[in-house]
């Protein structure tokens, strides 16, 4: 599949329409990800973020997706989605995949021609990282998403090529 990419590198620098955030559900920021996007998007994105109105001081639930302004990143909009903790969930690959899905369908509403992604959960939230890249390509090779240019980014050599690995056989399962 020629519109996914898979890259070792930092997503705040990702030059798309649209940067998902592997965000915490009251998304004013935290570590890993959803720290650094915060960081290098500025104060802007806390401000765009606090303007969602929380439910029990919860903004995004588990695998839903909320979209802002991208503040000072050179994206359009950062999506905010929200990946199950694996050894807490009771569904953890329903959340997933509805975490990936949810998000394209934002950034498609939103005429987006391209968005990056991280590892979802696959940090703090010990996602193991096979089954979650089996379960964000499978989401992601759907036809609904055939025209966005759909990128990985993903922080060490070993996770990438986790990802190719699980994407070589993805495509050999397409065909």
């Amino acid at each position: 599949m020629k519109n996914i990419k898979i890259i070792r590198g930092d997503i705040t620098t990702a030059d798309v329409d649209a940067i998902v955030n592997a965000a915490n559900p009251v998304m004013l920021g935290g570590g890993g990800v959803d720290g650094s996007i915060h960081r290098a998007a500025g104060h802007l994105l806390l401000e765009e973020c606090k303007k969602i109105q929380p439910v029990n001081s919860v903004r995004c639930p588990v695998g839903e997706a909320r979209i802002t302004p991208a503040g000072n990143l050179k994206a359009k909009y950062v999506i905010h989605t929200v990946g199950p903790i694996y050894m807490s969930d009771e569904s953890p690959e329903e959340h997933l995949r509805f975490a990936y899905k949810n998000s394209l369908e934002l950034a498609l509403s939103h005429d987006c021609t391209s968005i990056a992604f991280p590892a979802i959960s696959c940090g703090v939230y010990g996602y193991p990282p096979e089954e979650a890249a089996d379960i964000a390509l499978s989401v992601c090779m759907e036809a609904a998403y055939k025209d966005l240019s759909i990128y990985f980014y993903l922080f060490s050599q070993k996770m990438v090529d986790i990802w190719l690995r699980i994407y070589d056989k993805e495509v050999i399962k397409e065909r």
